[in-house]
C-alpha cells in the first residue's frame, strides 16, 4: 500500500512537470508579435528628455511622458490592438534594455547606425531634422560657421549621432558627453560648456524654454533620419511597425504630431 501510494505521487510529480514544461515550451515558440498580442501590451524603450520628441510635462497635476514619438508608439500599439507601456531610461541604456527583453521597442530620435544595427534591426526612417548648436544668447551671433566653433568647450549626448558630429566636425577644446540633456543644459547655463549638439526641434524647445539660451545660426548637417528599434530576427514585428509608420506619413499624421508636441512643449 505504501508504494502504491510512493508510485502514486511520482507519477503526478512526473504529470505535474511535464505540463508546466510543455506550458513554458510553448511561450518559447511565439514570436515577439505573438507574445505582445498574448500579453495585450507592447513595452516602449524612450529617453523622455528630448522635447518635442520625448519629455515630462505635468498634465492636470499628474506627470506624464508625451511627445510626437509618444504619439507615434501609441498609433503602432493601436494597430496592434493593445496596450502602450512606456518605460523611461537613459538614452544609452536603450539597447541594452532592448537585448535583454525589458522593453520590446525604442522610439527615441534614435538614429539607425551600422554599429547599432548589429544587434538590433531598425524600421524606416519616419522623420529627419537638421542638427544645431545651442547656446548662450548673448554667444549665439558669434557662431556662423565651423571655424567660428574651435577651441570652445562642446557638449553633446552620450552614445547619439550628435557626439559623433561634435567628435568629427568640430575642433573643441573640450569634449563633454553626458546621459541626460538637462544636465547638459545645465551645464550650458552654468558656463561650463560653450554649446551642445542637438537636433533642430530640440535645441528650439530648450531655447524657447529659457530666456538665456539661444539656437546658433549655424547647420551642422542633416541627420539620415529616426526610425524605430526591434530586437534582431523580429520580422513580423518590424513588418507591422513599417505599415503603422507608412500610414502615419501617407496622412501626414507626424507633421501634425510634431506640431502639437511642439506646442505643448512650449507651454508651461
Amino acid at each position: 500500500m505504501f508504494k502504491g501510494k510512493k508510485l502514486y505521487l511520482l507519477v503526478f510529480i512526473i504529470v505535474g512537470a511535464a505540463l508546466l514544461l510543455g506550458a513554458c515550451t510553448g511561450n518559447e515558440d511565439l514570436t515577439k508579435l505573438e507574445q505582445i498580442k498574448e500579453d495585450g501590451k507592447i513595452v516602449l524603450g524612450t529617453a523622455a528628455d528630448y522635447p518635442p520628441y520625448e519629455f515630462h510635462k505635468q498634465i492636470d497635476g499628474e506627470d506624464q511622458i508625451v511627445g510626437f514619438d509618444i504619439e507615434i508608439a501609441r498609433s503602432i500599439a493601436d494597430d496592434l490592438g493593445v496596450e502602450l507601456e512606456i518605460k523611461d531610461m537613459k538614452f544609452d541604456g536603450l539597447l541594452a534594455a532592448l537585448k535583454a527583453g525589458n522593453i520590446d521597442f525604442i522610439i527615441a530620435g534614435m538614429v539607425p547606425t551600422a554599429e547599432r544595427a548589429e544587434n538590433v534591426d531598425f524600421s524606416i526612417p519616419y522623420y529627419e531634422a537638421e542638427q544645431k548648436l545651442l547656446t548662450k544668447s548673448e554667444k549665439a551671433s558669434s557662431y556662423q560657421k565651423f571655424e567660428d566653433l574651435d577651441g570652445l568647450k562642446i557638449a553633446a549626448q552620450k552614445s547619439t549621432i550628435q557626439q559623433e558630429i561634435a567628435e568629427e566636425k568640430i575642433n573643441a577644446s573640450e569634449y563633454k558627453f553626458l546621459s541626460k540633456i538637462t544636465d547638459l543644459v545645465l551645464e550650458l547655463k552654468n558656463d561650463k560648456v560653450d554649446g551642445i549638439v542637438l537636433v533642430k526641434p530640440v535645441a528650439t524647445s530648450y531655447a524657447q524654454a529659457n530666456d538665456d539660451l539661444e539656437v546658433a545660426d549655424i547647420s551642422l548637417g542633416k541627420e539620415d533620419g529616426v526610425a524605430v528599434a526591434v530586437d534582431k530576427g523580429n520580422s513580423e514585428l518590424i513588418e507591422e511597425i513599417n505599415t503603422s509608420l507608412e500610414k502615419l506619413i501617407e496622412n501626414n499624421k507626424i507633421t501634425e504630431f510634431i506640431a502639437e508636441a511642439t506646442k505643448l512643449a512650449e507651454t508651461n
